[in-house]
């Protein structure tokens, strides 16, 4: 019995280190083929859907190919029997962020009742969605709520300005809740900040809208959710 073990150790150990070899093959050959993608792809690897290969970009895409890369295929794959989305469940995974890895300091902190859920945003003060997700959270307690004031000046010019201003506060989380619930801006002050160090995260972590938000389990939500929506991807309290 020991022995078969070891045998079926060792024949998933070589399938899996050629499973490697064909992905750094496939690599190679999308280097050549597809030469506007060198330097974006992030991973490669089986996926094991019909003899197809999963590559994963840097802004956060997946895409579909051949072993011999003769076609780039962009679009989600489902399972036929069970109609459950493999692409959005493989995105999941490859585009989780676990809170722990972020530098939570630069974050404005609130916790709400035991704070026991975790709650990480990215989020603009002018953002007309930020707004709406801030009203939703008004509903959600126990939960700490991990805000990165991440304006975007192309959309909102003077989201920047506002950020400052709400940094620079005495009370930032205060000051953030007034503007966004209230649309009371705090007074006109600038100081030492960290705005420029979260714009680096962001682009870092292909962060280009907002509101963005991230579970503790890592998952990667973009846009606004109703409370109930919430509620269940927060997990038990």
């Amino acid at each position: 019995m020991k022995t078969l073990k070891w045998m079926m150790l060792c024949t998933a150990v070589l399938l899996s280190q050629f499973a490697q070899a064909d992905a750094d093959a496939v690599r190679k050959q999308l280097e050549t083929r597809v030469p506007r993608l060198v330097g974006h792809v992030q991973s490669v690897a089986p996926a094991h859907v019909l003899g197809l290969y999963e590559i994963y970009t840097d802004d956060r895409q997946i895409l579909y190919t051949d072993e011999a890369v003769t076609v780039l295929i962009a679009g989600d794959i489902l399972d036929a029997k069970t109609l459950q989305n493999l692409t959005e469940a493989r995105m999941r995974v490859l585009g989780a962020i676990k809170p722990e890895s972020l530098p939570l300091n630069l974050a404005l902190k609130k916790v709400k009742g035991n704070g026991k859920r975790t709650l990480v945003v990215f989020s603009d003060p002018d953002c007309p969605y930020c707004r709406k997700l801030e009203k939703e959270l008004t509903g959600i307690t126990d939960v700490t709520i991990y805000t990165f004031v991440f304006p975007i000046a192309s959309l909102h010019p003077q989201a920047p300005e506002h950020a400052r201003w709400i940094w620079c506060s005495t009370d930032r989380q205060k000051s953030w809740d007034n503007y966004l619930l209230r649309n009371v801006l705090p007074a006109q002050k600038d100081c030492a900040n960290p705005l420029d160090t979260i714009q680096a995260l962001g682009a870092k972590y292909r962060i280009n809208g907002t509101p963005t938000l991230i579970f503790a389990d890592g998952e990667v939500v973009p846009g606004v959710m109703p409370q109930a929506d919430l509620e269940r991807a927060l997990g038990p309290r």
